[in-house]
């Protein structure tokens, strides 16, 4: 498997996840406003479901992005080579090295660090349409672009 092809599985399985987590998180609310419906004790029953309906809101919004984000990732075809930075590539640097994807993170594969960071970000926006030996500033440092697959 190439090193691409890691990152990606590895993007791919946090994704899925933090997909998880929120699903799961959210079935127990769904079971809690249920519990609440059989017990009603006035205002303070109405105060829980209300907090509870607002939490309900904010899973399905979280929902909703994770869903934006693996759309994100399908685009990606990970047997692909690119030659600057863009959507699915690699790019190593004299400072660090990406995974131009999707941002979660800090990823370790064979004893290297990459970080996997999305094309809206601002390394990410400074890393497109780079190639190879093109020099890159950000927060007062400088590197260069040592190879991009």
């Amino acid at each position: 498997m190439t090193i691409k092809e890691t990152l990606y599985n590895a993007c791919l399985e946090i994704v899925n996840e933090r997909q998880t987590n929120i699903q799961e998180h959210f079935s127990g609310i769904q079971e809690a406003m249920l519990s609440e419906t059989k017990s009603s004790a006035g205002d303070k029953h109405e105060t829980g479901r209300a907090m509870l309906q607002l939490e309900r809101e904010k899973l399905g919004n979280q929902l909703a992005e994770i869903q934006k984000v693996k759309e994100i990732l399908f685009k990606i075809n990970p047997q692909s080579e690119a030659s600057q930075g863009c959507l699915g590539s690699v790019v190593y640097t004299s400072q660090a090295n990406y995974f131009i994807s999707v941002s979660v993170g800090e990823i370790t594969v064979n004893h290297e660090k990459f970080y996997a960071i999305a094309t809206n970000t601002p390394i990410g926006k400074l890393l497109l349409g780079k190639k190879v030996g093109d020099a890159v500033s950000f927060r007062n440092q400088e590197f260069v672009i040592e190879k991009v697959i």
